[in-house]
């Protein structure tokens, strides 16, 4: 028994903006329903006693503190800028006016 219709591979293609022919739809569908039947595989493992992880590697917060530090100085930023006005970076609207 399938477990996913040509119709939903070609349904998610147009979805994708994708052009797939009808012989293209097929072998997805197949292949699909390869990858399903193996991830359906694992509802057959006892998980009971094992712990949720989060990362394959026992790692804690690898990240530095975040510690608040002075920035640059205004003018130094302004500098970069190609355009600036009060104290400010100009962009380009991107509304209209």
């Amino acid at each position: 028994m399938s477990r996913i219709s040509s119709e939903q591979v070609k349904y998610v293609a147009n979805l994708a903006r994708l052009a797939i022919t009808e012989e293209e739809a097929e072998k997805f569908t197949k292949q699909l329903d390869a990858i399903i039947s193996f991830a359906e595989q694992l509802n057959e493992l006892d998980t009971e006693n094992v712990k949720p992880t989060y990362h394959v590697l026992d790692m804690k917060n690898v990240l530095r503190e975040d510690i608040p530090q002075k920035g640059l100085p205004r003018e130094e930023v302004l500098k970069n800028a190609p355009e600036h006005k009060n104290g400010q970076i100009k962009v380009p609207s991107i509304l209209g006016e």
